[in-house]
């Protein structure tokens, strides 16, 4: 039996990495760096990382290196969605083409 563990996610240092006081992107760049390297399928959004794993454990397991990417930061927040669900797969791609098929059009992703 497959299964499908889709994940959002938002990780980022809490202190200030960037010239104007207030950017993260340098601790988000860690952990984007990190997920592309690994194969495991992604997506960057404005908001945050969706990413699919065929394990609970494996799920855990990116967003326990994303924290490690961020290891040397005094204070890290993260706030973690999980969509579960049994016999699916690349549903990264597939929940899309399911609403594009609905209305009969692409849509802006």
């Amino acid at each position: 039996m497959s299964l499908s563990v889709l994940v959002e996610f938002a990780m980022f240092p809490t202190s200030p990495d960037g010239r104007d006081g207030a950017g993260v992107s340098g601790g988000v760049s860690k952990i984007i760096d990190m997920i592309d390297k690994s194969g495991v399928p992604y997506k960057l959004t404005p908001m945050g990382t969706v990413f699919e794993c065929g394990s609970m454990k494996d799920a855990l397991g990116v967003i326990e290196k994303a924290y490690e990417c961020l290891d040397d930061c005094e204070r890290v927040y993260s706030s973690l969605k999980f969509d579960i669900r049994k016999d699916k797969s690349n549903r990264l791609t597939s929940k899309i083409a399911s609403v594009e098929k609905t209305l009969g059009r692409e849509v802006k992703h």
